[in-house]
């Protein structure tokens, strides 16, 4: 399988390193199995013959030609830049600076290479115009700007890694290293097992218990309020007409500012406000989950063992209760 590593100038140091230290793993561990899987033909290529790095570094690649350059290529992936402003990162990946990069994304897909990126690699993907109509993730704290930026695309922020009509992303940051696992997993599940052992890398399906709900409720002032209006009223039974009202605006107006901002209904961000509550409660205190239930509004323990599970992230000692 050839595999060409897209390094771009401000390329994210510990993304390009995650996927090409997880690749070449990939093919010194090939032999503990019985039947090796063929290697990773593994090539770090540009727009230019040198790009330094987010921190400064320099890298040689092997410069990709305005046509062409691309024959036999399987996979193309984008590490991610070393922005984390995202009105930069939205101005970057727009700019002139980027536009043969762009190009150069459009034309692999037009070629039907397969394209892989991760955290703020993916604005570069959704600019190019690649993705639209397909499913992607990103990281989950640059959602609502990708939502508000990319409206043809469809995300799901909660997700570690998902793929789209062969189009793989990943979300943030150190999220390469399962980005670069799943790689390996689509080309041989029994060699991806082998370099999760030998790495140490846990399964995260999910980015969800990382989330922090008032950092994503921070893009909007309705949301904002919203979500201090619900954090007063954890405990109680929540309208959201109820809420509406107090904010002076209409419910659709709310569910459309929610949606458009979090990707979500405003009763699902009620309950991650209740689950971030909860699970920090279970953490620093040892309230059994039948008191923790009820301080974030819940009657029934099993509601939120319900919710922590469906959530995941949770210790053995906060389902157990």
């Amino acid at each position: 399988m050839k595999v060409a590593v897209l390094t771009l100038d401000g390329v994210f140091d510990s993304g390009l390193s995650a996927v090409l230290d997880v690749l070449h793993s990939a093919n010194a561990l090939r032999d503990q199995l019985e039947t090796p899987p063929p290697l990773f033909d593994i090539d770090t290529v540009g727009v230019r013959r040198r790009v330094r790095t987010g921190l400064g570094h320099v890298v040689e690649t092997t410069p990709v030609p305005p046509t062409g350059g691309l024959d036999g290529t399987d996979l193309l992936v984008l590490p991610a830049l070393a922005e984390r402003r995202p009105d930069a990162l939205v101005a970057g990946v727009a700019s002139t600076e980027h536009q043969a990069a762009r190009k150069l994304l459009a034309r692999a897909r037009a070629e039907r290479v397969a394209l892989a990126s991760s955290c703020t690699g993916t604005f570069l993907l959704a600019e190019s115009g690649v993705l639209d109509g397909r499913r992607a993730t990103t990281s989950w704290w640059l959602a609502p700007v990708f939502r508000s930026r990319y409206p043809a695309v469809t995300v799901d922020d909660t997700r570690m890694v998902t793929t789209s009509d062969g189009i793989t992303t990943a979300g943030a940051a150190f999220s390469h290293v399962d980005l670069a696992l799943a790689i390996v997993r689509a080309h041989s599940p029994a060699l991806a097992d082998v370099v999760r052992r030998f790495l140490v890398i846990d399964d995260r399906p999910s980015q969800a218990a990382y989330t922090i709900p008032s950092a994503l409720a921070a893009y909007d002032p309705l949301v904002s309020s919203f979500e201090q209006w619900v954090r007063a009223r954890l405990a109680d039974p929540l309208s959201i007409a109820a809420a509406a009202r107090d904010l002076g605006v209409s419910e659709r107006t709310l569910q459309r500012a929610v949606g458009r901002t979090l990707g979500c209904s405003p009763i699902r961000f009620v309950q991650d406000l209740r689950v971030e509550r909860a699970r920090h409660l279970l953490s620093t205190t040892d309230l059994p989950v039948a008191t923790v239930a009820r301080r974030v509004g819940y009657e029934n323990p099993g509601a939120l063992r319900t919710l922590l599970r469906d959530r995941a992230g949770l210790t053995a000692r906060s389902l157990r209760g």
